[in-house]
C-alpha cells in the first residue's frame, strides 16, 4: 500500500471527521456479530503463514507503527508486529469509549488517515491525476497490484498477483492473493479485519489513487483477495461476518452471548 514512505517527526493528533473522505457513508453502522458454535472458527491448530521480511520490511513497519502511535496516544510494550496488533485493537477499544465516535465512519478514517500521511505530498494527487485514467484505469490497477506485493507482505504475509475478471466480463491481471493473512491470524478479530484494513483500504485506493478496489477474506480459511479494478458493492456481504470463536476483543471485554464489540 505504499510507494515511497516517510517517517515524519511525531506530532499530537486530534480525532475528527472535519476532514473525512465523501465517499465514506457516516449514517451506515457496520456490524459483525458474535458467532454460535456453529459458525465461524478459527484454527488454532492450523500453521500460520511464514514470510521471510526483506530489506525495507522493517522500515515499513516501523514507519506503520509510528503512525499508529500518534493516533493511539501511546505504544506497546510489546515488540514487532505482535505489538502492531495490539496498538490496531487498543485504537478501537478507545476509540469505542468516545461518545463522538459511535459513527463506524470514525474507524475507517483514522486507517485511510494514516495510509495518506506514509505518502510524501503530491504524490497520490500525481498518480490519481496522471495515471489513473490511463487504458481505463487498467494501468493504475496492474501497478498498484503489483506493488502491493511488493511492499506489503509484511503486514499481511505471503500474497501473489493473480488474474481477476471485471464484471464487464474482462480479465486483468491487476489482483492479489494472500494465501494466509497474518493481519487476521494475529487479530483474530473480524472487526479489526474490516473496520482497519477492508473498508479503509477500498476507501484509500479509491479516493487517493482512483483505483477502485474489492477486498474479499475468507473469515474460514484466512485468505484474502484484492480486485483492484474492481468497486465493491453498495451492499458488501462480508461486513456481518460473524465473529471469530476466539475474538480477543470480545474476550476482553466479557461480552455476554450476542453483543458483539465493534456493533
Amino acid at each position: 500500500m505504499a510507494l515511497l514512505l516517510q517517517v515524519p517527526p511525531p506530532t499530537n493528533v486530534a480525532f475528527s471527521y472535519s476532514s473525512s473522505p465523501q465517499s465514506i457513508p457516516r449514517a451506515r453502522r457496520v456490524r459483525c456479530r458474535v458467532s454460535d458454535s456453529s459458525e465461524v472458527k478459527f484454527d488454532e491448530g492450523a500453521s500460520k503463514s511464514e514470510y521471510k521480511p526483506g530489506v525495507l520490511d522493517d522500515f515499513f513497519m516501523h514507519s506503520f507503527r509510528n503512525k499508529l502511535v500518534e493516533e493511539v496516544g501511546s505504544d506497546s510494550e510489546k515488540p514487532g508486529y505482535v505489538g502492531l496488533i495490539e496498538l490496531v485493537k487498543l485504537l478501537l477499544l478507545k476509540g469505542r469509549t468516545r461518545s463522538e465516535t459511535n459513527d463506524a465512519a470514525f474507524f475507517w478514517w483514522i486507517q485511510v488517515r494514516i495510509l495518506k500521511s506514509l505518502f510524501p505530498p503530491l504524490i497520490l494527487e500525481l498518480y490519481k491525476l496522471l495515471i489513473a485514467p490511463i487504458a481505463q484505469g487498467k494501468l493504475a490497477a496492474l501497478m498498484v497490484a503489483r506493488v502491493t506485493v511488493l511492499t506489503c507482505q509484511w503486514l499481511m504475509g505471503p500474497c501473489k498477483v493473480n488474474i481477476i475478471d471485471l464484471p464487464n466480463g474482462e480479465s486483468w491481471d491487476s489482483g492479489v492473493f494472500v494465501e494466509k493473512c497474518q493481519y487476521l491470524e494475529e487479530s483474530k478479530c473480524v472487526g479489526v479485519c474490516i473496520h482497519t484494513c477492508k473498508l479503509p483500504t477500498q476507501t484509500f485506493f479509491k479516493d487517493y489513487m482512483g483505483v477502485p478496489l474489492l477486498m474479499e477474506p475468507n473469515f474460514k480459511d484466512h485468505s484474502c483477495q484484492f480486485k483492484f479494478g474492481v468497486a465493491p458493492p453498495e451492499d458488501d456481504g462480508n461486513v456481518s461476518e460473524p465473529c471469530l470463536e476466539t475474538c480477543s476483543i470480545a474476550g476482553r471485554r466479557k461480552l455476554n452471548p450476542g453483543e458483539c464489540p465493534m456493533a
